[in-house]
């Protein structure tokens, strides 16, 4: 059970970002076709099992402790970057100055970068490596903590697409709702909360 439990708030923290940038999208009346979302979707999957298939290789030079250690460690590591990220003060000026997959590496919602309305297939690939971006290194923990491979990639792949969508959705219900900001901090406190568990 405690593994299950464990796997499903690592999905849930790896594909949380998805949400705010649905919302967003929301707001803006930005539309996400059913291609794109499939492509963002099949983005995350793949990255997240590449992920983990080196994670599984690396595991297998490493004693079972140090594993978990080690994996523990690596999501302790991402939720503090997303937590300092969060946190730190916007550099005005700053995104004049950052190329296109710097733009939309740091903020997924500037994905529509022809400001079309409608994300394209190949901004859609962009937006996918955006959101799968701390997946990856989710995934090399995940792998060495002990969780399937194929199922966590499947996982990662489903909840990113319906996050996403379901953000579009209520984007316009949302639009004036200050709380929402608040649950940008939750995805690297679940990150950093199934590090500390692991490494116990």
């Amino acid at each position: 059970m405690l593994y299950y439990t464990g796997l499903f708030l690592l999905v849930i923290a790896v594909s949380l970002d998805g949400l705010g940038v649905g919302i967003t999208y929301g707001m803006r009346k930005i539309k996400v076709p059913l291609a794109a979302l499939m492509i963002i979707m099949l983005c995350s999957g793949i990255i997240v099992l590449l992920s983990m298939i080196i994670g599984h290789t690396l595991s297998s030079f490493i004693s079972p402790e140090m594993t978990q250690m080690l994996g523990g460690g690596i999501l302790v590591f991402l939720g503090l970057f997303s937590l300092y990220n969060i946190i730190r003060p916007e550099k005005e000026g700053a995104e004049s100055s950052q190329n296109i997959l710097t733009t939309v590496l740091a903020t997924p919602d500037k994905a529509d970068l022809d400001r079309s309305g409608i994300i394209s297939p190949g901004e859609a690939l962009l937006l996918g490596a955006a959101l799968a971006l701390d997946a990856f290194g989710a995934g090399i923990a995940a792998s060495m903590i002990g969780y399937a491979a194929a199922l966590t990639a499947a996982l990662i792949a489903c909840m990113s697409g319906l996050f996403l969508y379901s953000g579009m959705k209520l984007g316009l219900f949302l639009s004036r709702n200050k709380k929402l900001q608040k649950m940008t901090f939750l995805p690297p406190v679940l990150l950093i909360t199934l590090g500390v568990t692991n490494m116990l």
